[in-house]
């Protein structure tokens, strides 16, 4: 069994305020976006469960993936036989993507899928849950409010088919808990939700990330892009998460791919 986790991009970010486990409160939209990695199971008749990498290059022990944990949590529970994984990365990952969640999600997804196994969507759901706040978004894959330490959802009416992304990550990486230091949690003038139903044209300084202003202070790489989209013609552009990636959308084809050094760059569709 052969599946194509996703990316996400999120859509404004406000934090909110501080939470008494040190956590904090959050306003987003989740949105899917169709850069993919792949992800693959198959039964093995020795041996225990492997996991096998290739594109993207991941540091630290396979061991320690989200993959690997979100398959430990299954076989625990229900005793699964052995099987091989291959997780080919195409997403970067510390660029608030959630490319390693939605791998896990979508590991999970698989094996209930495969072995045929009794859990509905709702306990899916906790499954992924007790692997990561966003988890749970990437069963969903659709635009969705998030709330809470962004593990509580609600709809939300919002289509931007017809755009396109651009998406540009940097070579540098924005450490989360580091993001988390320099940001100042305040209730926001105008909720993400409000901010969300206006048109694109009128988000660029109303839809805003929080993580922004600190994270441009000390990476003055990362707000250079989010300028040179602009420049380029985007409608709205912003870092997404706690960075590093930013994204564009357009209302016209472009094709930025050579326009960038020693970054990544993803463009395509906006889907939903």
């Amino acid at each position: 069994m052969i599946r194509f986790p996703n990316a996400k991009i999120n859509l404004g970010l406000r934090v909110v305020s501080r939470r008494p486990d040190g956590y904090h409160n959050l306003e987003t939209v989740f949105y899917p976006i169709q850069l993919q990695d792949a992800l693959e199971i198959i039964p093995v008749s020795e041996g225990g469960t492997t996991l096998t990498l290739s594109g993207i290059a991941i540091d630290g022990d396979s061991r320690d993936n989200l993959v690997m944990k979100a398959w430990r949590q299954m076989s625990e529970r229900f005793a699964l036989p052995p099987v091989s994984i291959h997780l080919h990365k195409a997403i970067p990952f510390g660029a608030g993507l959630g490319g390693g969640s939605a791998d896990a999600a979508f590991l999970l997804s698989m094996v209930r899928d495969y072995f045929h196994l009794p859990l509905s969507d709702e306990e899916l759901d906790r499954e992924a849950a007790a692997l990561g706040a966003d988890c749970p978004f990437f069963l969903h894959n659709k635009p969705l409010l998030a709330k809470g330490t962004g593990n509580e959802f609600a709809p939300v009416n919002l289509s931007l088919k017809g755009y396109r992304l651009v998406l540009v990550k940097p070579a540098v990486a924005v450490p989360t808990a580091v993001a988390y230091s320099m940001v100042t949690p305040a209730e926001p003038d105008e909720p993400v939700e409000v901010t969300i139903a206006r048109p694109v044209s009128e988000w660029r300084d109303r839809l805003v990330n929080d993580f922004e202003k600190s994270v441009f202070d000390r990476f003055p790489e990362i707000g250079a892009i989010k300028e040179s989209l602009y420049e380029a013609g985007a409608v709205y552009a912003s870092m997404s998460g706690s960075g590093s990636s930013v994204f564009g959308l357009f209302d016209r084809d472009v094709d930025l791919t050579g326009c960038y050094r020693d970054c990544f760059v993803w463009s395509g569709a906006c889907e939903v």
